[in-house]
């Protein structure tokens, strides 16, 4: 199931988006506040700004919402990764601005990435593949950079790496409570860049080291 293939009564796909825009926004704070069954179609309405009728031209069921907010994070992380590779060229390395700008929306979107995970469980089966496939969409992504900048990278090296920035992304938001203490979002960022660049570095002499 896609986000495109959930119905809607209404026609013109930018309202629909605006709408389902403002459905998200509302129901993200309204899901972190009381949870996922304990919040209300009704509520969601209210908290998007229209009628209870209203949402209903745009959805059918409180499920649907759960499916926009990960398409949301998904087309997000789509656009940006993508734009770093439109950007650069072969024998450059745009993993260091890719990781920035993952980390960057990571930090934007960590209210919805929380209620995403807190509320999975609360979906049908169906449900659940389609986050997890929207998850691997998203590392698959990361691994394209990877692999862009470092050709020479095994895939399964590859793989580790663009799960590894994958979670330490989102650590962000589930730990800044106590990550804040002791750096800021940059200095967080720098850290993490530094860490991840110097193991590939350890690789790469590691690699060659035994062809030599």
């Amino acid at each position: 199931m896609e986000s495109k293939q959930v119905p809607s009564s209404i026609k013109n796909r930018a309202l629909v988006e605006k709408r389902r825009d403002q459905m998200i926004q509302g129901a993200v704070s309204l899901f972190r506040e009381k949870g996922f069954h304990k919040t209300t179609t009704r509520e969601i309405a209210k908290a998007s700004g229209f009628s209870i009728g209203t949402l209903y031209e745009y959805i059918r069921t409180k499920e649907d919402v759960l499916f926009l907010v990960c398409d949301s994070i998904y087309e997000q992380v789509n656009v940006r990764m993508k734009e770093v590779v439109i950007a650069s060229v072969p024998g450059e390395t745009p993993l260091e601005e890719a990781v920035r700008a993952y980390f960057h929306l990571m930090d934007e979107l960590q209210e919805e990435v929380i209620v995403l995970y807190q509320e999975v469980k609360a979906l049908p089966k169906e449900a659940k593949s389609y986050i997890l496939e929207k998850e691997r969409e998203m590392v698959g992504m990361l691994e394209e950079v990877i692999s862009h900048s470092l050709p020479d990278m095994p895939p399964g090296k590859v793989a580790v790496i663009a799960n590894n920035i994958f979670v330490e992304g989102q650590m962000w938001g589930f730990r800044r409570w106590i990550l804040q203490r002791s750096f800021s979002l940059e200095e967080y960022i720098d850290h993490q860049v530094n860490v991840l660049l110097y193991g590939v570095s350890e690789h790469q002499s590691f690699t060659k080291s035994k062809e030599e």
